[in-house]
């Protein structure tokens, strides 16, 4: 009689109300598992158990939804650190930045395109940037070497680099390719500088770059430089 009442019990309890804050976690959730492709409403919907157009309730539109998501995970890199110097704060938050973003594969996109399209970032990402700018300034920095800074540094300050140059041995083969002899002929330089970056098939790092050491070499590099700078601008 006791486990009857008790399933009863279970059974009758409340959903947990369906909040803005459930609405996003279930998208990110969803975004890590598929990709943006497995990103909609119905689905989201699908998960929390209600129909779509409860979800319009807390987020008004697709824009607002992914500019959402984007501060959850905003959210997810580390405060700054305490009793240090600026260097090490800023160095260590921006690499707490990236591994939100290596959880996260969908975001550096989504957040690149939200931030173009609106004319001020979300307020995450305007609390994350002012604390940085803080950081910046409690070293010492001058207004106008901290303008410079921010535009040097980018999008690395979110923990990811918008690249020129992809040298990933993953992608498929450019059939349209011209063969290595034109290519080496065409663009000496580009060709020895991929021959020299190429590293061996059974390292550690495989073929192609190592993407973290080279985030981290151009971020100590912009730190050191920054840090020369110091004082004089």
């Amino acid at each position: 009689m006791v486990e009857i009442t008790t399933q009863v019990g279970a059974a009758t309890q409340p959903r947990a109300p369906l909040s803005k804050e459930r609405v996003l976690s279930a998208a990110v959730a969803l975004a890590d598992e598929g990709g943006m492709d497995a990103l909609s409403m119905r689905r989201i919907a699908q998960a929390l158990g209600v129909v779509p157009m409860a979800l319009y309730k807390h987020v008004a539109n697709k824009n607002e939804l992914l500019d959402g998501m984007i501060d959850v995970l905003v959210g997810e890199i580390d405060p700054p650190a305490g009793d240090t110097d600026w260097k090490t704060a800023i160095r260590l938050r921006v690499l707490s930045a990236r591994r939100m973003l290596l959880r996260h594969p969908w975001a550096p996109e989504v957040m690149e395109s939200r931030i173009k399209a609106r004319a001020t970032p979300t307020p995450a990402v305007m609390e994350y940037l002012d604390s940085m700018i803080g950081i910046f300034r409690t070293g010492g920095f001058s207004v106008d070497l901290v303008h410079h800074a921010m535009h040097v540094m980018g999008s690395r300050l979110l923990g990811f680099s918008q690249e020129l140059f992809e040298d990933n041995s993953d992608r498929e083969p450019d059939p349209d390719a011209m063969p290595p002899e034109e290519m080496a002929a065409r663009y000496p330089h580009i060709t020895e500088l991929a021959m020299a970056v190429a590293h061996d098939q059974e390292s550690i790092v495989g073929s192609g770059c190592d993407d973290q050491f080279e985030f981290e070499f151009a971020l100590d590099l912009t730190l050191d430089g920054l840090e020369r700078l110091r004082g004089t601008i």
